[in-house]
């Protein structure tokens, strides 16, 4: 039996049909064709097979994000088997709420949320690309960092890909690890990184770093932090 709940009801966007057109098209075209590949968890999944004509948006190292063009406005996030996380991401929407920094969920169903589809380029893309980041997104993903703390929540995993850029404006694309209490220096070294290397060196030469060297340092980093954990209070210090 398929496990399905409506979490709210979506404001629609221009032309974009009901929400139940979009779940009988996730169940009866994308999920029987979808398929996902995931080795390792630290590392983005794999989309083998998508039918057409749905389209790919990203991918984390837990979950494909997709979309239909016939709804505009919305996203399906769709987990890779045996990777866990769907039931907290839901949970951390509805704690979550309205913030403008943030995207909604409109529904949770086997294995897959439907969400508002959020528009932008990720600040990995951002650095690959030589697109500047500004000071604004950067209070902005401080803003929603600090709403979600204040709902009870922490701001986990917040690396490059899970940040945004729209129109000058800062998002929090992934919150699915917003429960996990273990202490995460993510954000605070990437905003520590963004003020003292990124404003006064790269951005004014308008530098793009290859997709081999943002790979390097992403694994450097994670050594590190497995080689320097830190606690709790050193985060809330940052």
């Amino acid at each position: 039996m398929i496990h399905s709940t409506r979490l709210s009801t979506p404001v629609q966007a221009h032309h974009d049909p009901p929400l139940a057109e979009l779940l009988r098209r996730i169940d009866c075209q994308l999920l029987p064709q979808l398929r996902l590949r995931s080795i390792d968890p630290h590392d983005p999944i794999r989309v083998l097979s998508l039918p057409q004509p749905w389209r790919q948006l990203g991918c984390g190292n837990y979950a494909a994000v997709l979309h239909h063009p016939d709804h505009p406005a919305l996203a399906v996030k769709v987990y890779a088997p045996g990777r866990p996380g769907l039931e907290q991401e839901a949970e951390v929407y509805r704690r979550i709420g309205y913030h403008p920094a943030f995207s909604k969920c409109f529904h949770r169903g086997d294995g897959y949320l439907v969400l508002r589809r959020l528009h932008g380029v990720t600040l990995w893309d951002c650095l690959r690309r030589g697109i500047t980041i500004p000071v604004q997104a950067i209070q902005d993903i401080d803003a929603g960092l600090a709403h979600a703390v204040s709902r009870g929540m922490h701001g986990h995993d917040m690396h490059g890909r899970n940040l945004m850029l729209h129109r000058g404006r800062g998002l929090i694309v992934d919150i699915s690890d917003f429960l996990n209490p273990a202490p995460c220096r993510a954000w605070q070294d990437l905003r520590w990184a963004y003020h003292w290397l990124y404003r006064p060196l790269i951005a004014p030469l308008g530098l793009r770093a290859p997709s081999p060297l943002l790979d390097g340092l992403r694994k450097g980093y994670r050594l590190y932090r497995r080689l320097m954990p830190v606690s709790a209070d050193h985060v809330g210090q940052s």
